[in-house]
Parts: C-alpha cells; structure tokens; sequence
C-alpha cells in the first residue's frame, strides 16, 4: 500500500516574525515613525506593537525620541556587519589574484588598537606563506609586517608599542637590539618598501609596502624562499603597481 509522503514545514517563530517586520517598518523611515504607523504598516495589533517596542528598545535594536523610534546601536552594528564582511570578501579576492599573477604568497595587515593583526593571506601549496611559528603581535619588529607597520606610527606610539613587546632575537639575524630597529624605521622613505632577510624565518626573505588611509596603518607584503631572493624586489614593485591601480578604483578599502 502507498504512504503518503509529507514534507516537513519549518518551524517558524511568530514574535520573531513581528519583530524583523518592525525593524524593516522603522528602517524605511529615516526620520523615525511612532507606534500606532507602525502598527498600521505591519498589520499588528496594536498592543503587540507596543510590547515588540519595547522590547527592542531594551535591547538596544531601536530607540524612542521625541515619541517616534529610530534604529538603535545594535541595529546598527548588525547591518554593518555586512558591509564589513563584504569588504573583508573584497580583500581576500584582490589578494588572491595578486598571488596568482604574481605567483608569490600575499599577506595583509592592520596596525589596530596597538596591536599588529595580519588580516588575510593568500598562498597556494606550490608557494605557502610563511608559517607563523611566533605570534606576529609580539613580534613585529622581526618581520617585514610589523616593521612597516611600526614605521608608519608616531614616536609615541612606536616606543609604546615596543615597551610591550620589546626587541628580542628570533633568529640570528633578528634586530639585535631596540636602538637599532629605530634607526632602521627612522631611515626609510615615506613609500620605501621594507625589507626583511630570515630576521623572523630562517630561509625566508619578505617585503612589505605601507599603506595609509587616515589615521589607519597598514600594509601588504609577499614571502619567497631565501634562493628565490632575487624575485623579491621585482614582485613587490608589481604589487606596488597593482595596489595603485586598485586604490584609484576606489575599489578597495581597509577600514574593516
């Protein structure tokens, strides 16, 4: 004998439904709407209008001025983080298509709350980035990341950061000491690339461009193995010249 088939129905949450109804009401007044237009514009009674409100007020979703209700911080905050993941997206893309023109590993970075934060690679198994053997926050003044990095912040901020995380060798040929990774940032051109030789991997060699929008340090940079040296400063120029290009696109951006 047949069975009749039944397909499952999602279980759907109706104050939840009320809720985003709302939001999606309040959103499409820029200048806020009161409770009983609201009401009219979702088809909500209007008590559980007003208990909707309120608890959405609470939590910090909308807010009530001057007897009208607004998006509220947290409304806010989730919308955007949409944008953000959308630009981190953009990142990853244009990085990865650096790495293949350019067939080297690419690496982005912030300087963000007096922390270094590597932000995405792009590598293949053919060309791996460097593996971080050594937390690259504690550690920038051995790598070409967070030396460029450092470079771009003021005195103030610099000596800062490197009375948190002072200079100490990683390998044998790290900075030897605090007075010489200064003098070393302080003698490089505004656009200089920064180049770093096994200081942080022992047969490993790095350069790094900064980039800085506003008051935001940042900077990209590519790896190669130490016999490959000599690709090192041609592939950084092209990165320079495909960061440019993409700069005056205004297709990429770093606030994230």
């Amino acid at each position: 004998m047949a069975t009749a088939t039944h397909t499952a129905s999602p279980t759907l949450i109706g104050s939840v439904q009320r809720a985003l109804r709302l939001l999606e009401a309040v959103s499409s007044h820029a200048d806020g709407a009161p409770a009983k237009q609201l009401a009219r514009e979702t088809g909500l009674p209007l008590p559980t209008t007003y208990h909707l409100l309120r608890t959405l007020t609470h939590e910090g979703y909308l807010v009530r001025e001057k007897g009208v209700f607004v998006l509220g911080d947290a409304a806010v905050r989730l919308a955007g983080g949409g944008a953000v993941q959308n630009r981190r997206i953009k990142i990853e893309d244009s990085l990865a298509r650096w790495r293949d023109e350019i067939g080297v590993p690419v690496y982005f970075a912030l300087y963000r709350e007096g922390e270094v934060e590597l932000v995405a690679v792009a590598d293949t198994p053919s060309a791996p980035a460097v593996e971080e053997w050594a937390d690259f926050r504690e550690t920038a003044h051995a790598h070409a990341i967070g030396q460029c990095l450092l470079s771009q912040l003021d005195l103030k901020s610099r000596q800062d950061h490197l009375d948190r995380h002072p200079v100490d060798a990683i390998t044998p040929y790290t900075v030897r000491n605090h007075r010489a990774l200064l003098e070393r940032l302080g003698g490089l051109g505004r656009m200089e690339p920064l180049v770093e030789r096994q200081e942080y991997a022992l047969g490993t060699v790095c350069a790094a461009i900064p980039i800085t929008a506003g008051s935001t340090a940042a900077a990209m940079a590519i790896s190669l193995p130490l016999h490959q040296e000599e690709r090192l400063l041609p592939a950084v120029e092209r990165l320079r010249t495909e960061i440019g290009k993409l700069f005056s696109s205004l297709a990429f951006s770093i606030s994230i």
